[in-house]
């Protein structure tokens, strides 16, 4: 799973630099004061850990060596795997680059949900014989499982060539998600150290993501399928080991077996559209407030009695859905409403069902500066939306909700080009 999800997870952590050994220098065992017990030394990193000429990361490296081997990775697997290590530029640039033109959901969903790619998906869904099994063991419908693989290597054919054990070295020694980073590239070593994977095997994304369905070192640990009974876990070269690893994910990210992950739905004219985003409530209690289905079709007894928030990706012109809590464990996958409704409707195109009842509408690219500049009016507006970062997430959602309903406005907390337009001016911004 490439990584946008686990922003919330990541804690930079710095150690302390006095505990530091430098690299390739053997610390001298301290002397032990007459009558007391000697203290047995500290291991130094091997002098095989050459400096790589970049001194931060080289200064990571050695406070990294001892860290590591305290969780558990073996000095020997680290003097082979860390020595010559460098930093990767490319992994920097990609972790700090922030999208000048930001895509709109509807672009992206229709990009995923392709006539090509629905195909494959069928004919896959018909054609592996154990996605059945899948399935019944861990709950997740093999739609949703192949709808992953899909998204996350186009059916195994991307799944990157870089080096993971370099990248995760890379984003710890840049020092932004050093608490993560290290935990990742401790478990990566550890797959190393424990013959499970080579090296070599071990290539993936930028930021550490790796296998057909692109699972992070600490995941694959922890969840991998030997799904084909060959003794290995190959999230690389078996697809079978892929997709049970997939279920496996899915049912520890709390997948409700019988529930929907999402269903489209009408609401009527003059809805409150304040609510969206908001409180979240059952299917029979969604249709007092005149929000239907948009097929017609009556609700399982499961969904009847489960609670679902009303999400508009694209505002009041685009397609509106109640989203279930499998729609959240598809986001622990990566934590994007845009890629949960990805899955989700390619899932259900998979399943023999047809295309959205409401279009998707004709929407505008939003440009860094637009989506910086709509952040700082409504914070001088008097609606708190966050940082000023261009990231349009919940708190800006929120923000806008309350100007635009403060407004007269349909409440739909959807930032269009028109109204970054409004804002600029009510702000008073160039």
């Amino acid at each position: 799973m490439d990584r946008r999800s686990f922003l919330a997870l990541i804690v930079a952590g710095c150690a302390d630099p006095s505990l530091e050994p430098s690299l390739g220098v053997s610390s001298p065992a301290p002397q032990s004061a007459p009558g007391t017990p000697a203290v047995p030394a500290v291991p130094a990193p091997s002098s095989s850990l050459t400096p790589s000429g970049d001194p931060n990361f080289d200064a990571w490296l050695a406070g990294f060596y001892p860290r590591a081997r305290d969780a558990g990775v073996p000095a020997a697997v680290l003097d082979r795997e860390l020595a010559g290590l460098t930093p990767d530029p490319k992994v920097s640039v990609q972790d700090s680059r922030q999208p000048e033109f930001s895509k709109p959901v509807g672009d992206y969903v229709k990009g995923v949900v392709s006539d090509a790619r629905i195909a494959q998906g069928r004919q896959y869904r018909d054609s592996l014989p154990y996605l059945p099994e899948i399935e019944q063991r861990y709950g997740a419908p093999r739609e949703v499982v192949l709808a992953i693989w899909a998204l996350e290597s186009a059916f195994g054919k991307i799944q990157g060539d870089m080096d993971v054990i370099r990248s995760l070295a890379s984003l710890a020694a840049d020092g932004r998600r050093r608490a993560w980073a290290e935990g990742e590239l401790i478990a990566a070593l550890k797959i190393v150290g424990s013959g499970e994977a080579p090296r070599a095997r071990l290539k993936g994304s930028w930021a550490g993501a790796m296998g057909q369905t692109q699972f992070l070192p600490s995941v694959f640990l922890a969840t991998a399928v030997d799904g084909d009974h060959d003794g290995v876990r190959d999230i690389w070269g078996s697809t079978a080991d892929a997709l049970y690893s997939t279920g496996a994910y899915m049912a520890k990210a709390g997948w409700k077996r019988g529930e929907s992950w999402h269903r489209e739905v009408v609401l009527p004219p003059g809805f409150d559209y304040s609510v969206v985003e908001g409180p979240k409530d059952t299917p029979p209690g969604w249709a007092a407030k005149g929000v239907k289905r948009a097929d017609g079709r009556p609700w399982s007894a499961a969904d009847q009695a489960a609670q679902a928030g009303l999400v508009l990706p694209s505002g009041a012109a685009g397609p509106a859905f109640l989203v279930f809590p499998n729609h959240m464990a598809i986001r622990r996958y990566n934590n994007s409403t845009a890629y949960a409704l990805g899955v989700g409707l390619l899932a259900d195109r998979f399943a023999g069902e047809g295309p959205l009842v409401t279009p998707w509408p004709y929407e505008v690219p939003l440009s860094l500066a637009d989506r910086t500049a709509a952040q700082t009016a409504l914070a001088q507006l008097g609606f708190d939306p966050g940082p000023a970062d261009g990231v349009i997430g919940s708190g800006t959602r929120k923000a806008l909700r309350a100007w635009q309903q403060a407004r007269g406005l349909p409440a739909d907390g959807y930032l269009s080009i028109d109204l970054v337009r409004k804002l600029r001016a009510e702000a008073q911004l160039p």
